[in-house]
């Protein structure tokens, strides 16, 4: 069954992408100071709770092809925001760990997507709220 265009054009993927691409820059502005990209500011959030996560755990967390999260891992690394080092229970991961470096840009980070998200979504009852991480959740568990 072929999916047609709604009659207004619509698309919540088109949205998605517009959405993903103003929030994207929107951050980038808020954070130039860093000096990150993308995707180092992306990794770097969700490493900002603290926990050592695999590699495998944060590829599959930031939504990253392990190839590309290996470059973006070898920069923050270089940059003295993270170290990698054996993982303490499979001899074959490499646990990766926030510096105290790494800690205070992550912190930064989430701070503005705190920001952002209570600038941009403040206004929203809770049921659109949890609609939208429902399609969200759908739209990332269909790859």
């Amino acid at each position: 069954m072929e999916s047609e265009i709604p009659p207004d054009g619509w698309s919540p993927l088109l949205a998605l992408q517009r959405a993903a691409h103003a929030t994207l820059h929107a951050l980038a502005v808020r954070l130039a100071e860093l000096h990150l990209t993308a995707s180092e500011i992306n990794v770097l959030a969700n490493l900002a709770d603290g926990r050592p996560r695999t590699a495998t755990d944060l590829s599959a967390a930031t939504g990253t092809r392990p190839s590309t999260l290996t470059s973006v891992l070898d920069r923050l690394e270089r940059r003295g925001h993270l170290v990698r080092g054996a993982h303490t229970s499979d001899r074959r991961a490499i646990s990766i760990q926030l510096t105290p470096a790494g800690q205070a840009a992550a912190g930064t980070i989430r701070r503005a997507m705190a920001e952002l998200e209570h600038q941009a979504l403040a206004g929203l009852p809770e049921t659109t709220l949890a609609g939208l991480r429902v399609g969200l959740q759908a739209l990332t568990e269909m790859v």
